[in-house]
């Protein structure tokens, strides 16, 4: 079977040593049609995410019901599906209250229903949708409506809910409000037109990349800051929104979201922030990198706030069929955050494109 391996050293093979198990009762099996190359695999690559090796890549897939498993009720053979990276559990409080990111059980459940040349070889994201067929718990596999591309409809499950979940799950934007996005990739595009969804009347695109503009432009940006080209990003968003006379950099937006994941870039989201504003940390850092911020001129003394957010605060079986609805009535793009389409072969070709900034979204066709 063909699939994609991390071998360690940074390095991941395409290969076709890669085997998958039978499903247990409660699992599917998933035939991959495609996949989307995120900034995350990129991050087990460099070790910002230190992972097992061998480990099968991949998380942002959709794919065809294959296999289900005696206990399965909620999919059936032939059904189109997107993978949720959530393997939770369904029975916790988390869960009882729709809060399924919170559940403890979805988070560090690694396990290995691969091999790799004969060896056991750990799944990713509970999900390794880099491989031809992967089996999943069937809670992660969500069923959407066939009439959307599966090469469109696979970034549902990573980048588009993690932007677009970021400001319509956790943030709650109300119309009228102020927001910027720092880092228009393809979580911070989908932040953008959630926001535009929100009915926010500025929005203002971050990135240090002049090519990006129109893009962010498109998917419902008012206004763009080259960061390449200014001295201090939050000091153009203040110009642009400038608030009252007084002390601690008044003006500036309600909502920040920093989907780059670079520390630096968080801190420019606090300090672009109006009073009573709000920072929601989107990207994923270092494991080791700090924020360092004074307390009382940042947050205490002015009504600001930070939230983090994981997983755009899904709801896999509510959200992913209600973005799909919406792409099907024109109010969500999809199509247009695919940059290319590559066979999977090629998948050191779209890991070279994105390093030089050419891609919203690479996806791979199986």
């Amino acid at each position: 079977m063909r699939g994609i391996v991390f071998v360690g050293d940074g390095q991941a093979v395409v290969t076709d040593e890669l085997q998958v198990r039978d499903p247990k009762p409660h699992e599917v099996v998933v035939r991959m049609v495609n996949a989307g190359v995120c900034h995350s695999d990129l991050s087990v690559l460099d070790g910002t995410i230190p992972f097992p090796t061998p480990c099968a890549m991949g998380h942002e897939g959709a794919g065809v019901v294959e296999e289900v498993g005696s206990a399965v009720t909620t999919v059936a053979l032939g059904d189109h599906v997107v993978l949720s990276t959530l393997a939770n559990c369904g029975r916790c409080s988390a869960c009882a209250q729709g809060l399924p990111t919170r559940c403890r059980s979805s988070i560090g459940n690694m396990t290995r229903p691969f091999t790799y040349q004969g060896d056991p070889c750990f799944n990713f994201a509970a999900t390794s949708c880099f491989s031809e067929r992967t089996v999943v718990d069937a809670i992660q596999a969500v069923k959407i409506d066939p009439a959307v591309p599966l090469s469109s409809a696979c970034l549902i499950g990573c980048g588009v809910i993690t932007g677009m979940g970021a400001v319509l799950n956790r943030a709650k934007v109300a119309p009228g409000q102020t927001a910027a996005v720092f880092g228009v990739g393809g979580v911070g595009l989908n932040a953008i037109q959630a926001l535009r969804l929100s009915g926010a009347s500025r929005i203002i695109a971050v990135d240090t990349l002049a090519s990006k503009e129109a893009l962010a432009r498109q998917f419902g940006a008012t206004d763009w800051i080259n960061a390449a080209e200014v001295d201090a990003s939050a000091d153009a968003i203040r110009a642009l929104l400038p608030g009252g006379k007084g002390m601690y950099n008044p003006g500036g937006v309600d909502w920040a979201f920093e989907c780059t994941g670079v520390p630096k870039v968080l801190h420019d989201a606090i300090d672009a922030l109006e009073w009573g504003g709000t920072a929601v940390a989107v990207g994923v850092p270092p494991a080791a990198a700090l924020l360092e911020k004074s307390i009382f001129q940042s947050f205490v003394y002015i009504d600001k706030g930070i939230m983090g957010c994981r997983y755009g605060t899904a709801r896999p079986h509510h959200d992913f069929p209600k973005i799909a609805e919406l792409y099907l009535q024109g109010r969500v793009l999809l199509d247009e955050l695919v940059s290319q389409v590559y066979p999977h072969a090629e998948f050191h070709t779209v890991l070279e494109h994105m390093h030089e900034g050419k891609l919203a979204r690479g996806v791979l066709a199986f």
